[in-house]
């Protein structure tokens, strides 16, 4: 077993160099994370607030968690379980009229004062709420996004308890990454039977500012990707075979999670689907009847899909701009183009390198044209099938990769990248073949790391988020409550820094203006004043002082990195 250990790691040691080295590359950028966009807070909230979905500044504990907390916890596991077994009985007997359904949460008629235990049990895992998958579930539920990868944020949560830094998101992304990179190498070695290209689509995906932002995203997009990726290859595989009657179960799985992780894999698995029937030449109904299991699987572990597609208002607005014609279609195409160019393609100068390589290229060709003529013609029966293998695969890698382009650029809420990660190492593959048939050895790698250097040098990825370390301090240090002013929506991304101060108090221009007369202002001697961008400061200012006689001491942030202004006001 050792010896047969030692034999494949010498065999596949380029790849695992490799793969150490996008490990350390993903991790560097990892290092460099402060802060988090708004939804990555979100996930966090989502994956561990127990039984609270949404931080709602009337009712900070939840009707549900405020049963689980006074109900059903008890001194011993045992009388948890009891308790919980009797909750259940109850339910069962009373229904509506049982303890659970009839419980009522504390609601209060203005934003009340939420303490930084409070916003702690938000985002982070204590002791009595570890592993507590059915907690993720019912948070999500009310989201528009399927389970699977809260569940995989809240394990980490749940292994490192208390505590919430870029690691415990993005160390999931980089695994990710890294199996999109041994499907990238496995799909060059087996099916263009080239491990050229499978090394070349790994270094123009990973060390790219598109996988890059994969990594560093702390949402549900690179787990997407990674199924998007693990499904091509195993339809691949079956094309290969022809083997579709048996052997179906990893396929039925991958398809299941990928739909589990989020909506848009549909799209995906679509075209795939599309692009696999017409290649094969029988056995449909085997494939047919796989996805069917699937898909019934996948509504029965998670029906709530049904009303998030069809019924929320994330999926409203998708339906919606499909059916919009081409309204604001060719502003979509250049903003989603840009992303592809910039993340993707290396820039302006990569683009640019790679256009002039394609140029050489293509007048080399036509030099060599006539002598490698006569060896064209010797090809042999054996070759002719191999190319034609050949252009199947790459119908099945570019038809999913563009048709997927198409309906997200279509349907995206925002012209963010995170919705066409899931076709990022496709480009990145396509870009691959591209290259090995341009050019040959150590020429493919040189215009690979050419394209790819310019944009590692010069362009800071996004997501990274640099300066909110500085807020997170000026909360650390404070030791006076903190009112944050922001406009309705938004607060998430400052979930880090409420959980320092002692307590904090969430209201928009229009909620503080028109509050009555506030106990913890009326005491406090000192407060920090958070305002996000946008907000008439003036107004806030002339409010607090004339009410309760604040005035602003020191300026402590002019501008976060989220566009906030943190200043400490004295009376």
């Amino acid at each position: 077993m050792l010896e047969k250990a030692k034999q494949f790691i010498w065999k596949q040691k380029l790849n695992i160099v490799l793969l150490i080295m996008v490990t350390v590359f993903g991790a560097f950028y990892i290092s460099q994370k402060e802060g988090y966009h708004m939804d990555e807070m979100l996930s966090f909230e989502l994956a561990n607030a127990e039984f609270t979905p949404w931080i709602v500044t009337t009712q900070p504990v939840g009707r549900l968690e405020k049963f689980v907390q006074n109900e059903i916890y008890g001194e011993t596991v045992w009388e948890t379980w009891g308790n919980f077994f009797e909750t259940v009985k109850d339910v069962f007997v009373n229904r509506g009229n049982s303890k659970l359904l009839s419980y009522k949460a504390d609601v209060y008629p203005q934003p009340v004062w939420i303490t930084q235990e409070q916003f702690k049990d938000y985002i982070e895992v204590g002791e009595r709420d570890d592993f507590n998958y059915f907690s993720v579930y019912f948070n999500v539920k009310d989201d528009n996004h399927p389970p699977f990868h809260f569940m995989a944020v809240h394990t980490i949560s749940s292994i490192f308890k208390g505590q919430v830094t870029p690691w415990m998101g993005c160390v999931i992304n980089l695994i990710l990454v890294l199996g999109i990179c041994v499907i990238l190498l496995k799909i060059g070695k087996e099916f263009w039977e080239d491990e050229k290209i499978g090394v070349l689509g790994c270094i123009l995906y990973a060390f790219s500012m598109a996988g890059v932002s994969t990594v560093l995203l702390i949402r549900m997009y690179a787990m997407l990707t990674f199924w998007c990726m693990f499904a091509l290859y195993l339809h691949m595989k079956k094309l290969r075979s022809g083997e579709w009657e048996s052997k179906n179960k990893l396929l039925i799985f991958v398809t299941f999670a990928g739909f589990f992780t989020q909506y848009y894999f549909v799209i995906f698995m679509l075209f795939l689907a599309i692009i696999t029937l017409v290649l094969m030449k029988q056995k449909h109904w085997y494939y047919v009847r796989s996805m069917a299991i699937a898909a019934v699987i996948g509504l029965c572990v998670y029906p709530f899909s049904i009303l998030h597609v069809l019924f929320s208002g994330r999926g409203v607005e998708s339906v919606q701009n499909l059916g919009s014609g081409l309204s604001g279609l060719g502003e979509r195409f250049y903003y989603f183009g840009k992303i592809i160019k910039e993340e993707v393609l290396g820039g302006t100068i990569g683009m640019c390198i790679l256009l002039l390589v394609f140029v050489v290229a293509v007048i080399i060709g036509v030099y060599h044209k006539y002598a490698r003529k006569a060896e064209v013609e010797k090809t042999s029966e054996t070759d002719r099938c191999t190319v034609t293998d050949s252009k199947k695969y790459l119908l099945q890698v570019a038809v999913p990769c563009f048709g997927y382009f198409l309906v997200a650029v279509k349907i995206a809420p925002f012209y963010a990248d995170r919705y066409l990660m899931p076709v990022f190492p496709l480009f990145a593959l396509l870009l691959a073949i591209l290259i090995s048939k341009l050019f040959s050895g150590r020429w493919a790698f040189l215009v690979a790391v050419l394209m790819l250097l310019p944009n590692v040098i010069m362009v800071t990825p996004l997501y990274l988020y640099k300066g909110y370390e500085q807020q997170v301090k000026i909360a650390e240090q404070a030791e006076v409550p903190c009112v944050c002013v922001y406009h309705g929506v938004g607060y998430y991304q400052n979930l880090v820094e409420f959980t320092y101060y002692p307590q904090t108090l969430m209201v928009t221009e229009e909620e503080l203006l028109g509050r009555m007369k506030d106990a913890v202002l009326s005491e406090q001697e000192e407060i920090v004043l958070l305002l996000e961008n946008g907000v008439n400061r003036e107004q806030v200012y002339t409010y607090l002082e004339k009410e309760y006689g604040y005035k602003v001491s020191e300026v402590l942030m002019d501008k976060g990195v989220h566009g906030d202004h943190v200043v400490a006001c004295r009376k």
